[in-house]
């Protein structure tokens, strides 16, 4: 008998089919039912079987019909747009998959900045005319990083610095905690205007709150010096984009590497797109192949603890318990 019936949604991310997670979770979890709804209909048919229920979102409908619920699996790390009191109010239990992205969105990351330091754009630019010709290029070596955000893409960016001798400078809620960087500031404070002041590499991997909305604006690129670089992977309103275009038309920032923008998707007549200095990427530095495998991962271990435990108090990435 199947340890327990787990329905796989269809709503995916990064365009990546979710037949491939449901076979990654069929290979962990062997004795459980794990089914694969392809249809609209069949979630609202098998949903009411099910104790477990992974996917992209959870609709008030589907939550409606989900008699059995304790567990729901979100194969994103943000979880905002989740009924988290209405799950929770049925007794289930809310994970994400905080963690999945931490070597793609830190590689990306590093990636980024290496361009940025060596100036391969530049190179790729004089390869389309072709023109051999030299050009200077800087080092990241005895550059400051400061990283905004040190959950786990932060901690996983300022470990892949680690090797590059730069000095980091980390941003978070409670700097008394500190971090795996040189420095730790808060966001209140003259500690977060003074690291902006010394820094060449700006790294937003932060969540979006009331905090972080429209951080970075005109006082920010302001204190920045001029020959900064902002790399933004967090979410578009991290960044006031018309600020960044003030900064950009005023050459008070070398460039920027924007994998999330505001608005986004980013209209095709957006002044962003004819800056040379300004990288843009669809919003995809969480895409890894690994993606489903690494989310399988989380909801095996945590049913195992069910298994052994008998409820699903204390899963792992837990995000929301009933009372």
């Amino acid at each position: 008998m199947s340890e327990h019936t787990v329905l796989v949604l269809r709503e995916g991310t990064h365009g990546m089919p979710m037949s491939e997670y449901a076979a990654a979770i069929r290979e962990r979890r062997p004795d459980d039912d794990v089914v694969l709804a392809r249809t609209r209909d069949e979630e609202r048919e098998l949903i009411a079987d099910a104790d477990v229920v992974t996917g992209g979102g959870l609709g008030r409908d589907l939550l409606e019909r989900a008699d059995g619920l304790a567990l729901f699996a979100a194969i994103s790390a943000g979880y905002e747009h989740l009924p988290l009191d209405d799950i929770t109010a049925r007794g289930a239990v809310v994970t994400n998959a905080s963690g999945v992205h931490v070597p793609n969105m830190a590689e990306q990351v590093l990636g980024n900045l290496l361009v940025f330091a060596r100036r391969l754009d530049e190179g790729w630019r004089r390869q389309q005319v072709p023109r051999w010709e030299h050009y200077q290029a800087g080092e990241l070596k005895d550059s400051t990083v400061t990283v905004v955000g040190l959950g786990a893409i932060g901690q996983g960016i300022v470990a892949r610095l680690e090797p590059f001798g730069v000095e980091t400078v980390g941003v978070r809620y409670s700097p008394e905690k500190g971090g795996p960087t040189d420095e730790v500031v808060g966001f209140d404070g003259p500690g977060f205007e003074a690291a902006l002041a010394r820094t060449d590499y700006l790294v937003l991997a932060c969540p979006l709150t009331d905090t972080t909305e429209g951080l970075v604006d005109d006082a920010a690129f302001g204190t920045l010096p001029p020959d900064a670089v902002l790399v933004n992977v967090a979410r578009g309103g991290v960044v006031e984009t018309d600020a960044l275009l003030r900064a950009l038309r005023k050459n008070e920032l070398r460039g920027a590497a924007l994998d999330v923008t505001d608005p986004e998707p980013l209209p095709e007549d957006h002044p962003l797109w004819a800056f040379e200095n300004v990288h843009v990427t669809p919003h995809m530095a969480g895409s890894t192949p690994e993606y489903y495998e690494r989310c399988a991962d989380i909801l095996a271990r945590n049913l195992e603890r069910v298994d052994e435990t008998g409820d699903y108090a204390g899963l792992e990435n837990a995000v929301a318990e009933p009372e």
